[in-house]
């Protein structure tokens, strides 16, 4: 076992650098200062960041990306939390057969859903535009809400909302006083991988985009005239930022765990 760890912990360095590290050299690039080509970078700058705050189109593009990540991730939760709570306590015919219907859009080519939406929208006689791309993707990211919170429904423990129904709470109360606290995590996870998965969607959204575009649209539309440093810039700056929303999350989760061990703690030590 001593003579495989070193091979093993040689794979792990691979399959990480394989992972990682096009992603650090286009932070690198990103303060490269003279082009987007060239290795080793030649001088270092923040002159691609102070261009992108000046490219209006781009910066567009990403305030309508987070408005329809952020809309699409309130329709997904709103939309799905109803159907895990079916899934995981309704008996009704045909359940099994929805579990697996749940996981369709997941399991559904992007384009394949694109285009049966902007089908749908065109005989709707609805107009193109970031409306038609929220709908898209709230649709399309309900199987995401659904899995997650249901997954969280399966570990609760439901005697506290046995404890609650005991003491004298109805049901609306023990759900928004007892369940849905104790789902915070999962609702939070859910939320977090649908505005990611929303703000990178590129095959929706090129169905259903109408006149204003999403940042993945937007960039993909330059590349085809070649890499340009913005666009370095961009992407460093959105990895940045779900870099901080990860951090924020694993925050979260230990706060969460803390709170649950110390309560623990305090039941074992009144007994």
């Amino acid at each position: 076992m001593k003579q495989r760890a070193p091979w093993l912990r040689l794979h792990a360095i691979i399959v990480f650098a394989f992972l990682y590290l096009p992603i650090v050299v286009l932070a690198v690039y990103s303060f490269n200062g003279e082009s987007v080509g060239g290795f080793p970078p030649k001088g270092w700058t923040l002159r691609w960041y102070s261009m992108l705050l000046e490219d209006d189109a781009l910066l567009a593009s990403v305030g309508n990306s987070l408005m329809v990540a952020a809309v699409a991730m309130l329709i997904a939760l709103v939309l799905g939390f109803p159907a895990a709570l079916a899934l995981d306590r309704a008996s009704f015919p045909g359940k099994p057969f929805f579990r697996r219907l749940v996981l369709l859009p997941l399991i559904l080519p992007g384009i394949i859903t694109g285009l049966s939406l902007l089908m749908l929208f065109v005989t709707a006689g609805l107009k193109l535009s970031l409306a038609t791309i929220v709908l898209g993707h709230g649709t399309a990211l309900i199987s995401v809400a659904t899995t997650e919170i249901f997954a969280g429904l399966q570990k609760l423990d439901r005697a506290q909302e046995e404890a609650s129904l005991d003491l004298g709470a109805s049901q609306w109360r023990t759900f928004w006083h007892v369940t849905v606290p104790n789902l915070r995590l999962s609702i939070i996870g859910a939320g977090l991988l649908i505005f990611t998965l929303s703000m990178d969607e590129i095959a929706v959204s090129f169905f259903l985009i109408g006149r204003d575009n999403t940042l993945p649209l937007e960039i993909w539309s330059r590349l085809r005239r070649g890499i340009t440093p913005e666009i370095n810039a961009v992407s460093t700056a959105i990895f940045a930022f779900s870099l901080l929303m990860i951090v924020l999350w694993y925050r979260l989760r230990t706060k969460d765990q803390g709170e649950q061990a110390g309560a623990v703690a305090l039941v074992e030590a009144g007994e």
